[in-house]
């Protein structure tokens, strides 16, 4: 389309002679614009609103159709005609003008669309956002927020933008329970670390056993596995075991095997594993743990003996 009239054929024919004239200036004036916001431009002449606030190239045709809504809707589209919202943004801006209220809360460009669509659910509740409106959370923080809200819970405890959605959301189901969160409202701890607190101190045992910001998550599972099935975990509730170690030591002691022949940290957790089939299997393990040998050589002793045993059941 390179001139007024080739321009001019291309449009469509229900649309009166005022109209036409104003869409074919805006086309005129910005041949940059793609045929989705030409479409909006049209929409909105024949709708009768100002397509003037929209018909530039700097807005979408996504953006182009929020305001065109917008004014459809009577709405005050000012508080986003800034290209610089994005068109989700937009939506949750005019939404929230139609709904009747403050908009001003959110109509931020730094707020985020879904952070926006929260916090306009919760006006249109008639929840006081109040402090909660704080750009610093994100939309699931508000989300844990509100539910905390609607329960009755104080969510001052937990409502923190330090605090993340995983440690709210902790801290919150720990509140639900009617657990002692105090234990485990510890910034030094993760979400998942506080999930393993929050659990022990759920199913009634002593947690503060292994609520120590020094063992990771899977230790602390390792640790509260233990308490649960009712064993003396001292053995192995240390730090210097891995995760993986504990278990092995946990799952032997639950069998009623004496771990203390294989709980030692400086053991790799497959030297562990091998030594509690072994005991399970009936082999004496005394026989190649000689400790001034290197666990290659410990394991060669070990193969022989299993060979050996194997030959002569056969």
């Amino acid at each position: 389309m390179n001139n007024y009239s080739e321009i001019s054929k291309e449009l469509p024919g229900n649309l009166d002679e005022k109209s036409r004239n104003l869409l074919l200036k805006f086309i005129m004036l910005s041949k940059t614009l793609s045929k989705q916001q030409i479409e909006e431009i049209r929409m909105g002449l024949e709708e009768n609103v100002d397509v003037s606030l929209y018909a530039k190239k700097d807005f979408s045709d996504r953006k182009m159709r929020e305001i065109r809504l917008g004014l459809k809707n009577n709405v005050d589209v000012t508080h986003y005609l800034n290209p610089a919202f994005t068109w989700n943004q937009m939506r949750e801006i005019r939404l929230g003008l139609e709904n009747g209220v403050n908009v001003d809360i959110y109509a931020n460009v730094r707020c985020a669309a879904n952070k926006m669509k929260v916090l306009r659910k919760w006006l249109v509740e008639g929840v006081d956002v109040g402090k909660y409106a704080d750009t610093q959370f994100s939309a699931y923080q508000l989300e844990i927020i509100l539910v905390g809200l609607e329960k009755g819970i104080n969510v001052d405890i937990y409502a923190k933008p330090e605090f993340s959605s995983e440690q709210m959301q902790e801290i919150l189901l720990g509140e639900l329970n009617n657990v002692d969160t105090g234990i485990y409202t510890n910034m030094g701890f993760s979400g998942k670390q506080m999930e393993q607190i929050r659990s022990g101190l759920e199913s009634g045992i002593d947690a503060s056993i292994y609520a120590k910001p020094e063992f990771s998550d899977r230790q602390m599972e390792q640790i509260r596995l233990g308490l649960e099935s009712g064993i003396d975990v001292s053995i192995y509730a240390s730090h210097k075991f891995s995760y993986k170690q504990m278990r092995i030591i946990r799952e032997g002691i639950e069998k009623g095997i004496d771990t203390r022949i294989y709980a030692n940290s400086d053991i790799p957790y497959e030297y562990m594993l091998m030594i509690l089939e072994d005991i399970e299997a009936g082999i004496n393990v005394s026989l190649y743990l000689n400790p001034k040998l290197s666990w290659e050589n410990r394991k060669r002793i070990r193969n022989l003996i299993v060979t050996t045993k194997k030959f002569l059941r056969a």
